[in-house]
């Protein structure tokens, strides 16, 4: 697989184009939608008119207002995509639930009903990162956190994981930490179960190289387009990475 290019951005770069049958054979897609950025450019009356009933009514279910604001962004931006992609305007685009992979319940990955493409979504402070797939895909966008929460959650982790941090300087823990967590959890959530699974059963690194897990390739993403002030690289408070079952992988 070559280097993956950085995310596009919603709200600055151009909608994808609908192109009937193209999936699964299209190569897999990221987006990237800053929220700030997003809610400014917003019309107001854009929730009530394209957002359905229900996530209307989660929306309106947040306590603190940021909540609020990144989850309609976030939603907004996925039916502003879902609808280029589809052909459809974005407040036609219709939601369904894949069998949850543990108990068969409806409850399982979103998806829309009678069309092949898949996707996947992930918010972590002002970024939402979006994935679009012919098949299975996980996505994991996350802050960068301090040594302290490093140290506390590193036990979750692999074994071999948690002796490759272990053996790093201080400095070097939390961005290593951070490519492997998202690594982890958007391969868990392209399998379907999020970390409703022990997250320390399957290793995929801590180094720069992602290790694949079956039929899954791991692969890191550039994100610091997105973030306001990081347009000419990385943003270093970010970490995400994208999950691909083998038939969708991109050469």
């Amino acid at each position: 697989m070559t280097t993956p290019r950085a995310p596009r951005v919603v709200g600055r770069d151009p909608l994808p184009a609908a192109v009937p049958g193209a999936w699964p054979a299209r190569p897999p897609e990221t987006w990237l939608l800053s929220v700030s950025g997003f809610t400014a450019d917003l019309d107001a009356d854009a929730p009530g008119k394209v957002l359905d009933a229900e996530e209307r009514e989660r929306a309106a279910a947040f306590v603190r207002a940021e909540d609020r604001e990144r989850y309609v962004a976030a939603h907004l931006g996925l039916r502003q995509l879902l609808g280029a992609y589809l052909g459809v305007e974005p407040a036609a685009v219709a939601f369904t639930r894949e069998p949850c992979p543990g108990c068969g319940g409806p409850h399982g990955r979103p998806a829309v009903p009678g069309h092949p493409l898949h996707f996947n979504m992930s918010h972590a402070g002002d970024l939402v990162l979006f994935a679009f797939a012919g098949g299975p895909v996980g996505a994991d966008v996350e802050k960068v956190q301090p040594l302290s929460v490093v140290d506390q959650v590193t036990g979750s982790l692999h074994p071999r994981e948690r002796a490759e941090l272990a053996a790093l300087p201080a400095a070097a823990r939390p961005a290593a930490f951070a490519r492997c967590w998202t690594r982890k959890e958007a391969y868990l959530k392209g399998i379907g179960t999020g970390l409703s699974q022990d997250p320390a059963a399957d290793y995929v690194g801590t180094g720069v190289q992602p290790v694949p897990v079956g039929p899954w390739t791991l692969v890191d993403l550039p994100v610091g387009h997105a973030v306001p002030g990081a347009a000419d690289g990385p943003a270093p408070d970010y970490a995400a990475a994208l999950a691909l079952r083998e038939a969708t992988r991109s050469g």
